[in-house]
């Protein structure tokens, strides 16, 4: 506002001077520059006059304007610290990486055993033997292991007995002497000669190998 404006009212009783008053107070707050004037009229009582012209605004009753920005009241405040975020890691899924064919086994390359040497062969006859004690090289007779008796051979040699007529063979180990009938060269044990042949047979005629 340019000019100075003055106005007069007149009140005739406490509570309109009050009201004035309070109106007064309001524009001084809002910064109104004027004058009230409050003349007590002429013939009538209990009026007052009151000249209230603000030249400045009370600083007291200035708005204060907020001074303190919203980033200073928020660091004023405690700040919750943030939980640890998990990482992910820097290498791919397995599921993305491009996946190779497994290794087939390879198989195992079986052991063979060499064939064994064939020192002496021929064909005589066999028969066997369940009863004694201990045979030519000292040990007990068992009539359940693949044994056989021989005359000249040496003592643990290996000899293959194949039954001609069935194509089944045995190899027995010479342990003991014998056998001392004609025609035969070989005693074996029980054992061994039912694996060629039945028992009921007794005797029969073979087809030896002496293996090296």
């Amino acid at each position: 506002m340019v000019g100075r404006h003055s106005r007069t009212r007149i009140f005739s009783s406490p509570a309109g001077i009050a009201a004035t008053a309070a109106v007064g107070v309001a524009l001084a707050v809002g910064g109104t520059v004027g004058a009230v004037q409050l003349t007590s009229g002429s013939g009538q009582s209990g009026q007052a006059a009151l000249d209230l012209t603000p030249t400045t605004t009370p600083a007291s009753l200035a708005p204060s304007s907020p001074t303190a920005s919203p980033s200073a009241s928020a660091s004023a405040s405690p700040s919750a610290t943030a939980s640890p975020s998990a990482s992910r890691s820097a290498q791919a899924a397995s599921r993305g990486k491009v996946r190779t064919a497994a290794p087939k086994p390879r198989p195992t390359a079986k052991k063979t055993t060499p064939a064994a040497k064939v020192l002496e062969s021929g064909s005589c006859g066999a028969s066997f033997y369940s009863d004694g004690q201990l045979t030519a090289n000292g040990e007990s007779f068992n009539p359940n292991e693949l044994t056989a008796a021989h005359k000249t051979l040496p003592f643990n040699t290996r000899v293959r007995v194949t039954n001609p007529s069935s194509g089944k063979s045995v190899v027995v180990r010479i342990n003991d002497r014998g056998p001392f009938i004609d025609g035969r060269c070989l005693d074996l044990s029980r054992a061994a000669f039912a694996t060629i042949a039945s028992t009921d047979v007794g005797a029969l005629t073979v087809r030896y190998e002496v293996l090296g």
